[in-house]
């Protein structure tokens, strides 16, 4: 009798997350190899998912400031500081 193949469920290693990572492309913290897979930021707890950059050593994430956009269109950022926590969901 032959057996079935049995699907492989390994995963792939993640990649490692960055000290300080970016959203944005033309960013130089920009790993592309990161985005392939699903992220999850805490800012003092709480699950932010509004992030755009962010330094865990330094403790600030930057987020849009409401619907405003700078002069080429991209949302304005602000910083908000706290203990920051980054993840693969």
């Amino acid at each position: 009798m032959s057996e079935a193949p049995t699907p492989t469920t390994a995963r792939p290693p993640l990649p490692d997350l960055p000290d300080h990572l970016s959203a944005d492309p033309r960013s130089p913290h920009h790993l592309a190899a990161v985005f392939e897979h699903d992220i999850g930021i805490r800012l003092n707890g709480k699950e932010r998912t509004d992030v755009e950059e962010y330094c865990v050593s330094e403790g600030w994430v930057k987020v849009p400031a409401g619907k405003t956009l700078d002069r080429k269109g991209k949302p304005l950022l602000i910083k908000l500081k706290g203990t920051v926590e980054a993840y693969y969901l």
